[in-house]
């Protein structure tokens, strides 16, 4: 059995659609098909790159109230719909997961080469996504042939996900959108015996359940993790966990992922998901991470 290992390290992409032209004085300049956005980032601290008259017009179109909807063709063929407006503080991607997406389906696809056989009855890895947001790894691990259950307490956010499936053409692949608070669908998954051979999870540090259910990160993320583990199959192949707006350390992180998976064996990595500016070195470190892979 191969021992665990903590690897400190950073990804960073890119994606089609969407590029960071600059950042810096707590805002980012985005553009998106070809229209420049600015918003608020508390995370750029230094000075910006771009003189200011390139930052003016985009500054203007979110002044004025101007909302924006763009489809994008983010990522192998997934398409997702982006919403901006003034007041946005999502747009419906996160560009820095962009390495997480091609690590999915870099994982699948190996697990399919060395499980399949020619003439044999095709297997569908079980995935979970957990706080699935719009839908995008859930999209790429179902495109790849896995079979995906996608659950997020809010109802804009999965109708937003199922309508990045119908645009991705992928309307009649195996994802089960649900609905629910994280915790209590886990409990209900472990009374019924379901088992996933991957978990994607991605909490917000304070957030309300469909039924008014609080989440603080700091309180549930010890439980969560442990409940996680009694719906992991027998070979499970991967445990994804990205963390935005906390305390912890990307190494706190990746200890409570070692406590999880100490029975499995298996490597974990920790560190950032950053986007990387167009054009320029710099990089804007978006979210903290950790992942257990088998």
């Amino acid at each position: 059995m191969e021992d665990k290992e903590k690897n400190i390290k950073i990804w960073a992409g890119e994606i089609g659609g969407y590029k960071l032209l600059d950042s810096g004085d707590k805002k980012k300049l985005e553009e998106i098909n070809g229209t420049r956005i600015v918003r608020n980032e508390p995370r750029a601290w230094w000075k910006k790159e771009l003189p200011e008259e390139k930052w003016k017009k985009a500054e203007s179109f979110a002044l004025q109230g101007e909302s924006l909807e763009r489809v994008v063709d983010i990522f192998d063929g997934i398409k997702a719909k982006i919403k901006f407006k003034s007041s946005s503080k999502h747009i419906g991607i996160f560009p820095e997961q962009a390495e997480q997406w091609r690590f999915i389906e870099g994982k699948i696809k190996k697990w399919k080469e060395e499980n399949i056989g020619k003439g044999k009855k095709e297997e569908k890895l079980n995935i979970l996504n957990l706080f699935g947001y719009t839908g995008i790894a859930s999209l790429v691990a179902a495109k790849a042939r896995a079979k995906v259950t996608h659950v997020d307490a809010s109802k804009q956010s999965v109708d937003w996900a199922r309508e990045n499936q119908k645009l991705s053409g992928l309307e009649d692949a195996p994802v089960r959108w649900i609905v629910d608070d994280v915790v209590k669908f886990i409990k209900k998954e472990i009374r019924r015996g379901e088992k996933y051979d991957a978990i994607i999870m991605d909490p917000p540090s304070y957030g309300k359940g469909p039924n008014g259910e609080i989440w603080k990160i700091e309180e549930e993320l010890p439980d969560l993790l442990l409940a996680c583990r009694e719906i992991l199959s027998d070979k499970p192949i991967f445990v994804i966990f990205n963390m935005y707006s906390t305390e912890l350390s990307s190494i706190s992180v990746a200890n409570l992922l070692a406590d999880m998976t100490k029975d499995l064996g298996g490597t974990i990595e920790s560190g950032e998901l950053a986007i990387k500016q167009h054009g320029s070195e710099r990089l804007l470190p978006m979210s903290i991470f950790a992942l257990w892979q088998k």
